[in-house]
């Protein structure tokens, strides 16, 4: 967990870094990153633990003491295969109660966090917009809060933009309600233009004021951090439950079908030409089309252009009537798959602990190797095999080149029978990973080619 909460703070770092946020907004989304990425953790956690105990057992000769009273290594894993059992079903629980929950807050938080403006409202050296109204530029700021050099444009579009603050110098500070920020200047001088009094007066009148002394009090109510309804992304796949799962599947292929259906009736209305007879064994009906090479026979030249450019503006129509009901259509089928996924994904994390226990436990056993070293290694390999397939899965089903069922489940079909036999060759005391065993082969087959 603190290697992906790293991970997240590395990616996100730009978006948390220097925007004033207090201790406690940061620690609220780490927390929730925390739990989003328990779907990851929870089962490269139960690969490392698996292989480091059971290597640890290997490498001080404990499995060895277990075997020669009689007790197998399966009957030996009997307890924490249980316990792993135990651990997928709140694995399971946590998927479908408390993931979707915080889903949906990380989401809604980091989304605030990534709109909030920059603490650096002025910064040198360039034209600060920050401030609503106010367009400010700051030669120089020195760590007491001292300005140097301070030109502030009031912003009025009925004026042109034409009243200009410039000071020398000047210290900035907020209230102690952290309400405003309090620009206080010396010796500068403030220039406005302004128009006549009267409507008959059309000269412009210049005014220039110079001080000692003044004080700008800007607003920063900008710099809150607004709070997004969280409501707002509940229709998101991920924000859901497997009921909720269920409920908008099914409406969504309902909108598939209404959409296809909507799309046969929007065509066929450019498609009626002839009377299609029910019954055309029907004596009382006479039914018959007059064959022709030439479909304008008979037609003046007007005629013919008229029927032409109806026909053509009636394909165009067609053709954008089919374009827009497609586009809903793989819309309301993306809807579709994406639902499945993440339904088939509230299982899969379960499946996941067993499989990689399965292929950890007796992986350990065979390298009989404790600690961080060798276990490290070899379960973050077999992580990456389990996390490339799974990615390459979900995102064929996403795009529907495979179906979301075989999509999500492909890496635990893939690692199962991998798990089964390890567990096989670790219950025969193999030497799959015995380099010496692969130097002795080596040796004899480098002799049998010499003799």
């Amino acid at each position: 967990m603190f290697v992906l909460l790293m991970l997240f703070l590395f990616k996100y770092i730009d978006d948390v870094i220097g925007k004033g946020f207090e201790f406690s907004t940061i620690v609220q989304l780490m927390l929730y990153a925390s739990a989003t990425n328990v779907a990851m953790a929870l089962p490269l956690s139960i690969l490392l633990s698996s292989i480091m105990a059971y290597g640890s057992l290997g490498e001080n000769y404990e499995l060895v003491a277990i075997k020669s009273t009689g007790v197998s290594l399966l009957r030996a894993m009997y307890p924490i295969v249980i316990l792993v059992a135990i651990l997928s079903v709140v694995a399971f629980i946590f998927s479908d109660t408390m993931l979707p929950i915080a889903n949906r807050k990380f989401t809604a938080l980091l989304y605030d966090v990534r709109q909030q403006k920059s603490a650096n409202i002025l910064p040198e050296g360039v034209f600060s917009s920050s401030f609503p109204g106010y367009s400010i530029r700051v030669n120089k700021k020195l760590p007491d809060g001292t300005l140097l050099g301070v030109m502030i444009y009031t912003k009025n579009a009925s004026n042109n933009n034409t009243d200009v603050l410039i000071a020398g110098k000047g210290i900035m500070y907020q209230t102690p309600d952290n309400q405003f920020l309090v620009l206080k200047l010396k010796d500068g001088i403030r220039y406005e233009e302004a128009p006549g009094e009267h409507n008959f007066e059309w000269r412009q009148r210049f005014t220039r004021f110079r001080f000692k002394e003044t004080e700008q009090k800007l607003d920063l109510a900008f710099m809150k951090m607004s709070h997004t309804d969280e409501n707002l992304f509940r229709t998101a796949a991920q924000m859901m439950n497997i009921s909720q799962l269920n409920y908008f599947s099914g409406m969504a292929r309902r909108q598939a079908d209404s959409v296809s259906q909507g799309s046969y009736r929007s065509i066929t209305t450019y498609t009626k030409y002839f009377a299609i007879v029910k019954n055309p064994a029907d004596p009382k009906i006479k039914y018959v089309v007059e064959e022709s090479d030439d479909p304008f026979d008979g037609l003046t030249f007007n005629q013919k252009a008229s029927a032409m450019n109806n026909a053509l503006s009636e394909v165009h129509e067609v053709r954008e009537a089919v374009k827009r009901s497609a586009d809903a259509h793989k819309l309301a089928v993306q809807n579709v798959r994406h639902y499945n996924i993440e339904y088939q994904k509230k299982f899969t994390l379960s499946a996941a602990c067993i499989v990689l226990f399965l292929i950890g436990a007796p992986l350990g056993a065979i390298i009989r190797r404790g600690g961080l070293g060798m276990p490290v290694v070899v379960s973050v390999i077999f992580f990456l095999v389990y996390y490339i397939i799974w990615t390459i899965g979900e995102s064929a089903a996403k795009e529907g080149n495979l179906s979301p069922v075989i999509g999500t489940w492909i890496a635990i079909i893939v690692l199962t029978p991998v798990g089964f036999f390890l567990s096989y060759k670790a219950a025969n005391d193999s030497a799959l990973f015995d380099i010496e065993a692969y130097k002795r082969i080596l040796n004899k087959l480098t002799l049998r080619k010499q003799d």
